[in-house]
């Protein structure tokens, strides 16, 4: 119940917003190529900023 209160940390944001990308992305892909490849493309650029937070550590 007072797991609602708790603030995420950025990276779990970015994860959050990376694994929905990724969800998209695929069923783009089974209906318009080029939109789930830019969906992808998004999905990569939010992996790029998880590993530089990584990296920041």
């Amino acid at each position: 119940m007072f797991g609602m209160f708790k603030s995420r940390s950025p990276r779990q944001k970015l994860e959050d917003k990376y694994k929905k990308l990724m969800a998209e992305a695929h069923a783009l892909s089974q209906t318009n190529r080029s939109q789930g490849d830019a969906k992808y493309a998004a999905a990569e650029e939010v992996m790029k900023q998880i590993e530089s937070l990584e990296s920041n550590r």
